[in-house]
């Protein structure tokens, strides 16, 4: 599984942005290291991930 590929089935299923955006901010404020893990099973780089988070942690 890619970013790629998980983002268009969320699309596929209806997710808005703004929900995905939802998603993240619980998943960072709930399991953070478990966020991280999936985050880096998607293959994101290592840089993006840490946007990914900060701007996931902001809400």
């Amino acid at each position: 599984m890619t970013k790629d590929k998980f983002v268009a089935i969320l699309r596929a299923a209806g997710i808005t942005e703004d929900q995905m955006h939802k998603l993240h901010v619980e998943f960072e404020r709930t399991e953070p290291k478990e966020h991280q893990g999936f985050l880096e099973y998607l293959s994101i780089p290592p840089a993006e991930i840490a946007s990914i988070r900060a701007w996931s942690a902001k809400g």
